[in-house]
């Protein structure tokens, strides 16, 4: 028993050079889909060329690293230990990155173990659904921002219910001696449904808010993708 556990960590588990440069080469070229999903799936500023090229390097590192420790257990053992004291501290600017950190991951550890057939088949599939899915911005939502006199604070609340219902929900509510300040968050298909089911004129809720008189402003302000932190 002792003379197996000896041989199994000794076992270097040492590949052909031409075996190791098709690895690295197919861990390389799907880095590429790698970087073209991420490209096609991130528009303006939340797009980073610098995350992107990082990617790629991921795989390609990844895949290293698995052909480094193949099947030598004491070198496998001793490489996660190193790994484990490295404290990596990455913002993620959007959830979406977390999902194309681990496919970098996953794609050079199978590259690495020489899975191709898994690496290819799963890049494939994982590269369709972020085409399809993965454009979709949560763009929807607004925000209705208003300042006024504190004279026409219950006023505000009764037309902002009488439009929209329980379908605002209020965030922020300021108020100081003479002004209040509201912030109400609601979708596009709830202002347009309201402002369309009022009788006679179309009047938006802009124009009835300016109507109550001693408003300092009303603003609307889209939230999207693009400015999240």
């Amino acid at each position: 028993m002792r003379k197996l556990l000896l041989d199994l960590l000794e076992n270097t588990g040492q590949l052909d050079p031409e075996a190791i440069i098709l690895r690295m080469a197919v861990g390389t070229a799907l880095s590429f889909f790698i970087y073209l999903s991420y490209m096609l799936s991130h528009e303006g500023s939340i797009y980073s060329k610098k995350f992107n090229v990082s990617l790629m390097a991921l795989t390609t590192i990844t895949t290293a690293v698995m052909i480094v420790i193949g099947n030598n257990i004491a070198l496998s053992l001793g490489m996660v230990g190193a790994l484990s004291i490295v404290r990596f501290r990455t913002a993620i600017k959007d959830s979406r990155d977390t999902i194309y950190i681990f496919w970098s991951i996953v794609v050079g550890i199978c590259c690495g173990a020489g899975d191709f057939l898994v690496a290819g088949c799963g890049s494939a599939f994982t590269f369709l659904v972020l085409l399809i899915f993965g454009r979709i911005k949560n763009d929807d939502r607004l925000l209705l921002i208003i300042r006024a006199s504190r004279v026409n604070e219950e006023r505000i609340e009764a037309l902002i219910f009488q439009y929209y219902a329980r379908k605002a929900n209020l965030r922020v509510k300021n108020t100081t001696e003479t002004t209040v300040e509201f912030i109400y968050e609601l979708s596009r298909h709830t202002m347009r449904r309201a402002e369309k089911g009022k009788t006679g004129a179309a009047k938006s809720i802009t124009d009835a808010i300016y109507e109550l008189g001693s408003i300092e402003y009303c603003n609307l302000v889209m939230q999207n993708d693009e400015i999240s932190s």
